[in-house]
């Protein structure tokens, strides 16, 4: 089964991935729990560079430096776990794509499908959780933090706003369900496990 995680910044995504890798293991499995951009050396290198404040990065550049870590990702990490039968548990995916450079940044939405589509082989997530917060509550928790803001942390509340109206428009499907990131973790966390394990139970049915 393929997991995905998505949300602002600060909205508790990498608590929630932590949290349903230790419920996983407690079931006997090894899932892979993993992120993006990233899960690969050189997609951890594009990250690099796609964070970096010093760097001025254009809209469809953006889109472009994701999707080729994307595809990196999913042909050496995602697609043989799953052909493993392992669970994966992935922060981040297409979604993020279409939130941040497409309603974040006004990237034609086709345009950010195909790429995303040609950069997963056509692999779509089984579930997808959005953890969904107030921008001043997780632009608050990202002040809290020990490192700096990053070159996306850091932008406006105005684009922030405009990405978290686009992961709850993208959420409108059977495949998504939206989940309460003003909880505090164990709740949420129990939220999402009802969840899997109802879509778990429901596909070996």
């Amino acid at each position: 089964m393929f997991v995905v995680i998505e949300g602002i910044e600060g909205s508790g995504k990498s608590t929630l991935l932590s949290g349903l890798g230790e419920w996983l293991r407690g079931r006997g499995q090894e899932p892979l729990l993993t992120f993006e951009p990233g899960g690969t050396p050189a997609a951890r290198a594009i990250r690099e560079i796609f964070l970096n404040r010093s760097i001025a990065i254009g809209p469809l550049t953006e889109a472009f430096l994701v999707n080729a870590a994307r595809a990196e990702h999913v042909a050496d990490e995602i697609r043989p776990a799953l052909e493993a039968r392992r669970t994966v548990v992935c922060d981040r995916f297409t979604d993020s794509t279409l939130a941040y450079q497409g309603y974040g940044r006004g990237v034609d939405l086709g345009v950010l499908r195909t790429l995303c589509e040609t950069a997963t082989g056509g692999l779509a997530p089984d579930l997808v959780f959005v953890v969904d917060v107030p921008v001043a509550v997780a632009l608050s928790r990202v002040r809290t933090r020990a490192e700096a803001p990053d070159r996306i942390e850091a932008e406006g509340t105005d684009f922030h706003e405009r990405v978290r109206r686009g992961f709850l428009e993208l959420a409108r499907t059977p495949r998504h369900r939206v989940l309460d990131g003003t909880l505090a973790p164990e709740p949420l966390l129990e939220e999402a496990i009802r969840e899997l394990h109802e879509r778990t139970s429901a596909r070996v049915r």
